[in-house]
Parts: structure tokens; sequence; C-alpha cells
């Protein structure tokens, strides 16, 4: 697992933000039976009350607070975790789309860590967060949307890839992925240190899976 950088003006004000990934062989294929069973299995775990309760685990609330430190209203841009438990309830359940879709919804869902997937073959130097630029896009697409200002963002050296709050969903990798967590969004005396290295290594085993 690589560490990416922080810059420094967004370290100062957020000193235990951390974003890691790690490269993977990885395709979006059609799931095999054990991730798809392992959805059904999560979609009748995870039912109305439980997902209620789901913002007061010591993860995802940590997401709450880190969102409204930057200004985001988490109850109307939802954390990756509530965004996912959000479409289960609508959906009546978790459905199977493909390999690389499936495992960062188990691993979310499981974890409460925000992961994203990118194509590794058109990524540029280590992943980092920073602010983004005036004008910036989200890639090099001409109708690529634009960064808002202020908005933090995860970045290679080339440009902005994803919010880091929101828009979590994967790119669709060729040959490989790099596999993205953001973790320790912020200060909590009950998300230490030692709990954020433990949901990352859980992360890199629901891909690896």
């Amino acid at each position: 697992m690589h560490d990416g950088w922080v810059d420094p003006g967004v370290a100062s004000e957020f000193s235990e933000l951390r974003l890691r990934s790690v490269d993977v062989d990885a395709r979006a294929i059609r799931s095999s039976p054990e991730v798809r069973d392992q959805l059904r299995e999560l979609s009748d775990r995870l039912r109305g009350p439980q997902a209620v309760m789901l913002r007061r685990r010591p993860v995802p609330e940590a997401y709450r607070i880190f969102f409204r430190h930057i200004g985001l209203d988490p109850d109307i841009v939802r954390t990756p975790v509530e965004a996912l438990v959000l479409e289960r309830l609508r959906a009546g359940g978790f459905a199977s789309r493909n390999s690389l879709d499936d495992a960062l919804t188990v691993a979310i869902v499981e974890t409460g860590v925000a992961v994203w997937a990118l194509d590794a073959e058109q990524m540029n130097g280590r992943l980092g967060i920073r602010v983004g630029a005036r004008d910036e896009r989200f890639g090099i697409e001409r109708d690529a949307p634009t960064v808002p200002d202020g908005r933090l963002v995860v970045a290679d050296e080339a440009g902005a890839w994803r919010f880091s709050s929101a828009s979590w969903r994967p790119a669709t990798a060729s040959r490989s992925a790099r596999f993205a967590c953001a973790c320790s969004p912020c200060r909590s005396p009950e998300c230490p240190p030692s709990m954020w290295r433990r949901r990352c290594g859980d992360v890199v085993s629901c891909w690896r899976s």
C-alpha cells in the first residue's frame, strides 16, 4: 500500500488526513457467485433500523464530522457508505454490477472507509489531496465538470481525479486498477490511527478477494 501526499496547507488544517492506494490487476467482469452471495448477505444485514444507526458508528461518524469541517452538509452530500446504504434501501438490495463495482461496495459497506477505483494506466505519479485550482476540471475531457471553488480533490501530478468527499463511483479499468482510500478524515477519540490502519487493511483484503 502506498501513502499519498497531502498538500501542506491542507495538512496544517487536517493533520490526521491520509490517502492510501494500491495497484492491483483488475477488470470489470461478472462477479463470482461468492461475491454475489456476499452482496445478498449485506443486503439482509442492512435494513431500515440498521441503516439509521449506521451514522453513529465511529468511522461513518468521523466522515460526517469531516464533511462539516470542509463545508459540506452530510445530510445533503452523503458520505460514501451512507450513499450506498440509501441506494440499498431504495433498490431493495445491493445489486451486482461487475467485479470492480461490487468489490468497492463490499469494501465501503464493511469498513465505512471512502474508496475509489481509477485506471492505473492513466495515472501520472502519486495520488494526493489538495485544494482544487481555479477553473480546474476533473480529468482531461472537454465536458469534464469544473472543480467547485475551495473543494478538496484527489489528484495526481496531471490534475484532479475525484472529489475527496463524493463521486466515489469507479472508473472502469482497462488492464489494471489503482484503488485509493481516504483515511483518517478528522481527529476523533473514537477513531485512533490504529483503527484507520486496520480499516485500510480490511479494504485491501476486500479488493484482493
